[in-house]
């Protein structure tokens, strides 16, 4: 059992989250390496360009499989003078083994404009580019582990509308999902989930789900992204998925301080924890 710390909840606004150590370079921890590439070939996004990073643990060794782990909005997760900082994440996490030597892959949304388009439909599109465009290329260089309980994707806001539709469209490859200040109400049509959850079959996937209280229209009756996060956690919950709500103050940003970026370390210590636990 862990003991909790006793922290003083704030009582007025504007909150703003500290990091721990995990989410800064730590003395004795090496450091992975990340490369840039370009894709402007998508068959399924035509007229599209794009870039993305793959990041790799100094851990790696083409004699064992790694785990692997993409993101939406790739340069938000890895501008070093940004707020998720993921890549140090990553190091400190993978240094102690909590979380396996993973290889991050950072996907930014299709230009010109395009970023509703892929994120928000729900349809297989985006996971089919994935799997037959981008992370092919990522095959080719390293040694991806076959095991899709090894394989995860995040995103935040329009992202984790993404990361979800893709491990629920392809829980075959994808079973490990983080999701950021969801903005679920905006997928083209209307949030689909809250009438799927408890219609389907439950997937055999572990999603964490990370929730402002200030969020858009927070307050309001409709389009609220706040409500939304929250009878989404309801509806997993009572299909008895493995998922996780944390919930913080603050508003749908990415200023310093943000509670998503600050708890970027414990969500992916929890999402990559062993299944018994």
């Amino acid at each position: 059992m862990i003991e909790m710390p006793y922290v003083r909840q704030a009582t007025e606004f504007p909150v703003r989250y500290a990091y721990g150590p995990d989410s800064s370079p730590q003395p004795d921890v090496p450091r992975g390496a990340v490369h840039e590439f370009k894709w402007n070939e998508s068959e399924i996004f035509p007229g599209t360009t794009r870039r993305y990073w793959v990041y790799v643990p100094a851990q790696y060794t083409p004699t064992a499989a790694a785990a692997l782990m993409v993101f939406q909005d790739g340069h938000v997760y890895l501008d070093p003078r940004g707020v998720f900082r993921t890549d140090v994440v990553m190091d400190n996490l993978i240094h102690r083994g909590e979380m396996p030597i993973t290889i991050g892959v950072f996907v930014d949304p299709g230009e010109p404009d395009n970023r509703n388009a892929e994120y928000d439909a729900f349809d297989d599109a985006y996971a089919t580019f994935l799997l037959t465009e981008v992370l092919p290329n990522v095959q080719e260089s390293y040694r991806i582990a076959d095991d899709p309980d090894q394989w995860a994707i995040c995103g935040g806001s329009a992202g984790s509308n993404c990361a979800l539709t893709v491990a629920w469209q392809r829980t075959d490859r994808f079973r490990r999902v983080a999701s950021f200040n969801g903005s679920f109400v905006q997928i083209e049509g209307g949030n689909p989930y809250l009438n799927l959850i408890p219609k389907t079959p439950r997937k055999p996937l572990r999603i964490f789900l990370q929730a402002a209280t200030r969020d858009l229209y927070y307050n309001e009756a409709v389009f609220n992204w706040y409500s939304t996060n929250l009878r989404m956690a309801a509806a997993l919950a009572e299909r008895a998925y493995d998922c996780r709500l944390v919930l913080g103050d603050g508003h749908h940003s990415l200023a310093p301080g943000t509670h998503s970026a600050a708890i970027l370390p414990d969500a992916l210590r929890w999402l990559w924890r062993p299944a018994s636990e």
